[in-house]
């Protein structure tokens, strides 16, 4: 069984990003419910399909699979929902820490998240100081609520 364990943030500014090198994304979802939401990613040159339960505080389970980027690309633009996910994702490593900070592009242009992963639920760590308001529990900024809610909408 494969278990995530998150916490997501908005960015107070843009410091984070010196010496970081984007890699883009484009994903969509197949199927959204309470309990389960299923997507197909494509990061760089490399393609997922990710089947994601939905939250039960911080953990949730998530299982992802290689799929070719063909493949990927087809389903993209023939099954799944629209508008699609496309943002810039940055690598930033901060006390140990790998940071994942997505640039949202297209219909959610202007929204920018930063994700810790972390062992345990009651992991502590450093925040650093671009770090502003926690949005975990925050249903809309889900990638996947982000299709059907768009952040230029807001």
């Amino acid at each position: 069984m494969a278990i995530e364990t998150e916490r997501k943030y908005l960015l107070k500014n843009d410091n984070w990003k010196q010496n970081s090198t984007p890699v883009l994304i484009r994903q969509g979802y197949l199927f959204t419910s309470e309990n389960s939401a299923m997507r197909v990613r494509i990061q760089g040159e490399k393609a997922f399909i990710n089947i994601k339960s939905s939250k039960n505080g911080l953990t949730r389970l998530e299982y992802e699979y290689a799929v070719p980027t063909d493949d990927a690309n087809e389903i993209l633009d023939k099954l799944c929902h629209q508008p699609l996910i496309v943002k810039n994702r940055y690598i930033v490593n901060y006390c140990g820490k790998k940071w994942e900070i997505d640039e949202f592009l297209d219909e959610n242009e202007g929204l920018v998240v930063a994700e810790i992963e972390l062992k345990a639920e009651n992991e502590e760590f450093e925040k650093p100081e671009w770090i502003g308001e926690e949005v975990t529990f925050e249903k809309r900024y889900y990638n996947s609520q982000l299709t059907a809610h768009p952040y230029k909408k807001w």
